[in-house]
């Protein structure tokens, strides 16, 4: 049985019928069609598919579709505006941080809900941040670097 749902994701709100197992990945990937969304280990281990739900990171292949009712979701499609980058994407590519690009838009995720909280992390906090999010390519210190370098206020900004 279908159950009828209403979000916003990335800013437009979504209104439609889901089947009660439907996760938030699926319904994002195959019935909106918002693809940067990875899909890693499908058991929420690797981080690859965090979104963002109502200010919180999220593992939306854990999470079911029918929760997101009346929810604010952000994925990775939702980062740039007006085609700027987010600061954070642009420090990932400034500090040669994307490498595979498999993990990238679950760090990023992660990172944004880090500094909308923390402005001014240590690299601590920037390595929990992240902690969820693996990387296959093992660039965690670039990676860490260009989330400081936003924090610090050092990446090139464009917005």
């Amino acid at each position: 049985m279908q159950k009828k749902i209403v979000f916003t994701v990335n800013g437009d709100r979504v209104e439609l019928s889901v089947e009660p197992n439907l996760t938030l990945l699926d319904l994002l990937k195959g019935q909106l069609g918002l693809i940067g969304t990875r899909e890693g280990c499908d058991s929420g281990a690797c981080g690859a598919c965090t979104v963002i739900m109502d200010g919180a990171p999220v593992l939306s292949c854990m999470t079911l579709a029918v929760r997101c009712h009346n929810r604010n979701i952000t994925t990775i499609e939702g980062l740039a505006h007006d085609g700027k980058l987010h600061p954070l994407q642009q420090s990932a590519i400034d500090h040669d941080a994307v490498q595979c690009g498999f993990c990238t838009a679950g760090w990023l995720l992660s990172a944004k809900v880090l500094l909308d909280n923390n402005p001014t992390p240590t690299r601590e906090q920037v390595r929990t941040a992240v902690a969820g999010n693996l990387c296959r390519c093992a660039g965690y210190q670039r990676i860490e670097e260009s989330i400081l370098a936003v924090a610090e206020g050092r990446a090139k900004v464009q917005e």
